[in-house]
């Protein structure tokens, strides 16, 4: 049966970004802006709406399709399955692609990835029907932790991280979308998962007080692996810095915590929006960042952001402006300069850039 108040499937993040953003009001968006705002979200839901097919998903993929459910439900609109088809038929394909070891994916090689953001679009329904959906995704993303039971002791590297599902090796990408799913679908915070995913987590900062490998540095942001970024060496970047923050908070560390004020102190010195921060020729992955930025400063509750100039930005504002100035006329978005990581594809980058939207919004 529906209900809309459970208690067992509220979205934790959801509570955590609806708690700080109520020291929000105060600076909130600008008025006139946050309409445009709402009006790019119902234009990006609308090409959604257009664009998904007849068994309800986007793109024939359970992640993209999660991601777009996300969008919906997350809106100003507040939509939910009383509205209709085009919301209950993305459940029914994800929950069609529920695998015996309870991952949620077509395909083998993005497990991970396909059920994190499943579990965070079912658990945003508020639907309890899909709680025995949520424990088996649960159940599989901590066993898909690397640990002991991998031939890992808690000195490698590796210990406590999360790959795309196959053989790969961990990312913190990985580990933040995984955790993001964790949180969401109210996982005891007691659970070792969170303790062993703060260990890979602080591996990637380039934090040499917290993080015990020889290459670390001190700038405070985050590559992609321990001892890796794809920008070359171990420089930080915006994206993974964004969702550093995120995965600190997600596990429970307090937001006075050395590690988070360096990380949001990295976001701060390097706030931009023209760009990724720190990445390769800045384009690569620019939709992730403005994803992930939102929801970083959203959960962490900031209002503004003073930068490296002394300059002080709302966040909310500068993110809305920029987005709306890259929709297309027909209500999409897209990376036209960087189709890597999926950024070509229209329903992915529209879906994120309206969930960004969303957390701007709250």
């Amino acid at each position: 049966m529906k209900t809309k108040t459970m208690v067992a499937l509220v979205t934790p993040i959801l509570l955590l970004i609806a708690t700080f953003s109520q020291a929000a009001d105060p600076v909130g968006m600008n008025p006139e802006l946050r309409n445009k705002a709402k009006r790019a979200v119902d234009a990006g839901l609308h090409y959604l709406r257009g664009q998904q097919a007849e068994d309800g998903s986007w793109s024939n993929s359970v992640g993209v399709t999660a991601l777009g459910l996300r969008a919906f439900l997350q809106s100003h609109r507040g939509y939910d399955e009383t509205d209709g088809a085009f919301i209950t038929k993305p459940i029914e394909f994800m929950l069609a692609h529920i695998n015996e070891d309870g991952s949620i994916s077509e395909t083998n090689q993005n497990r991970n990835y396909n059920t994190a953001v499943c579990m965070t679009a079912l658990a945003a329904t508020g639907n309890e029907e899909y709680e025995e959906a949520l424990n088996g995704a649960r159940n599989f993303l901590i066993n898909l932790q690397i640990d002991e039971g991998d031939g890992y002791e808690s000195e490698h590297a590796y210990y406590g991280g999360i790959g795309y599902g196959g053989d790969e090796r961990p990312d913190l990408s990985n580990a933040y979308m995984a955790l993001e799913g964790l949180q969401a679908s109210a996982t005891d915070p007691d659970d070792p998962v969170w303790e062993k995913a703060l260990l890979f987590v602080s591996r990637s900062q380039n934090r040499s007080e917290s993080n015990d490998q020889e290459w670390a540095g001190n700038d405070g942001g985050f590559t992609y692996m321990p001892g890796y970024s794809p920008n070359g060496g171990t420089a930080s970047y915006g994206g993974m810095t964004a969702a550093g923050l995120l995965s600190l908070l997600f596990a429970g560390v307090d937001k006075e915590d050395p590690r988070i004020q360096a990380a949001y102190d990295w976001i701060r010195s390097n706030y931009t929006l023209e760009q990724n921060p720190g990445s390769d020729g800045g384009t690569q992955g620019l939709y992730y960042y403005y994803n992930v930025f939102a929801k970083s400063m959203a959960a962490y509750g900031a209002d503004t952001l003073v930068d490296a100039q002394d300059n002080e930005h709302n966040w909310r504002n500068d993110l809305a402006e920029k987005l709306l100035s890259l929709q297309n006329d027909d209500g999409s978005w897209v990376n036209p300069d960087s189709p890597r990581w999926w950024e070509g594809n229209k329903e992915l980058v529209t879906a994120w850039s309206v969930i960004a939207l969303n957390a701007a919004l709250k």
